[in-house]
């Protein structure tokens, strides 16, 4: 049974149990008549290659309320694209897939690098801008949710609870943040949330004192989450960074534009499984090493934006904070899983928080550094007005690919 706490910063919608997935979905068929529904999926190719990927297309499958699928593909061939098509042709909903790699897709991309616009750095961030573009580009309003395409275990539950808060006309919200226990196979996951993000905005909040930008991050249950939704009236002003700070740079802008009781979280799984990041301990550019990098920096030029000053003094004493607190929430953390019955290893957790520690200090420098550098693309709105026909282009690009 789900807990009932408000934390009185943003909504939190939990899981009661007692109102049945049909009814929900019910309740969305009826919604989507007035408010239609657009899911985008951003994909490497190599994820049609496991099983997760089928899964959830035949999940989707299932699905009456949804009524366009946007798939984002990268790294594709010509002959993997062609098969990307087939795979994807059993959904009943309109399906478009983005051939990133395509040549009419890369000449859309150079026209945008003529003007200096083009997101430069490939990844899942570039993915869903180009994905966000599209949506737009179809111009049929109402919601739009997307996740990843890794999950093991997806079920109709997760698109559903991720849609309602914002297809619902009786409700307000205009940006919602899934959420979900990460415990699997007897172990406590979720590591960089856990050892990274919620000790360092304690720390923060420490360094910088009271802050409202990092009390609305620490308010949420998962902040680096891939699930969320928002009103499609969103995708023109949305500015994401195409880093791993995806997710906070995607929470910073709804802090930034948007009063908190138009946002929202949700529980939309039991369990949550997907496929693992390697630590990458030796490499800075792999892994949860560069994730970690990439969301300190994120976080750092966020505050920075408000007034705050950073210094290698500060930094030092960030990383201080940080370590003691993290390893005095490892404490908690094998408490709570020494109760629930799982698997703790607080050795690797350990060793974990000492090379955070190590990559906050990296984050920092590389930040004082590039102190104006920004991760962040341009809005889609900036785009329309640079070059005012690129939304009808890419439209027929991707159509052009889908007929071929």
């Amino acid at each position: 049974m789900s807990d009932f706490h408000q934390n009185g910063v943003i909504a939190t919608l939990h899981n009661f149990k007692e109102k049945s997935l049909d009814q929900i979905e019910s309740d969305l068929l009826k919604f989507s008549s007035k408010n239609p529904m657009t899911l985008i999926l951003p994909s490497l190719y190599s994820e049609l290659e496991r099983p997760a990927l089928t899964y959830i297309v035949n999940t989707l499958k299932k699905i009456k309320y949804i009524k366009n699928i946007v798939i984002g593909l990268d790294q594709a061939t010509k002959s993997e694209f062609k098969k990307a098509k087939k795979f994807f042709q059993v959904l009943p909903q309109n399906t478009y897939i983005l051939w990133n790699d395509g040549p009419r897709l890369k000449k859309i991309h150079q026209s945008l690098q003529q003007l200096n616009l083009s997101p430069e750095e490939k990844g899942k961030g570039r993915n869903i801008w180009y994905c966000m573009g599209f949506v737009i580009s179809l111009n049929e309003g109402g919601a739009v949710a997307m996740h990843d395409c890794d999950i093991v275990t997806y079920d109709r539950t997760l698109p559903a609870k991720l849609f309602y808060p914002v297809a619902n006309p009786n409700f307000h919200f205009d940006f919602c943040k899934g959420y979900y226990p990460r415990v699997a196979q007897q172990k406590m996951n979720g590591r960089v949330t856990r050892l990274l993000v919620t000790p360092l905005l304690k720390s923060l909040q420490k360094i910088v004192g009271h802050n409202e930008y990092l009390l609305f991050l620490d308010c949420f249950k998962y902040p680096l989450a891939g699930e969320f939704s928002f009103k499609y009236d969103l995708l023109s002003d949305i500015r994401i960074p195409h880093d791993w700070g995806l997710e906070i740079g995607i929470l910073s802008e709804m802090y930034r534009n948007f009063a908190s009781n138009r946002i929202c979280q949700v529980d939309i799984a039991d369990t949550y499984e997907h496929k693992h990041q390697e630590v990458s301990k030796n490499n800075r550019n792999k892994g949860l090493s560069k994730m970690t990098i990439d969301i300190s920096k994120a976080i750092f030029r966020k505050l920075a934006t408000q007034g705050h000053v950073f210094s290698n003094e500060t930094f030092r004493s960030l990383k201080a904070t940080y370590y003691r607190m993290a390893l005095d929430m490892i404490q908690i953390y094998k408490s709570d899983a020494e109760m629930n019955g799982l698997k703790f290893d607080v050795h690797k957790e350990e060793e974990m928080v000492e090379l955070f520690a190590q990559n906050i200090i990296e984050s920092g420098k590389i930040y004082l550094e590039s102190p104006t550098a920004s991760p962040n693309m341009p809005t889609w709105r900036r785009i329309e007005s640079a070059a005012p026909s690129i939304l009808k282009d890419l439209n027929s690009s991707v159509l052009a690919d889908l007929q071929d």
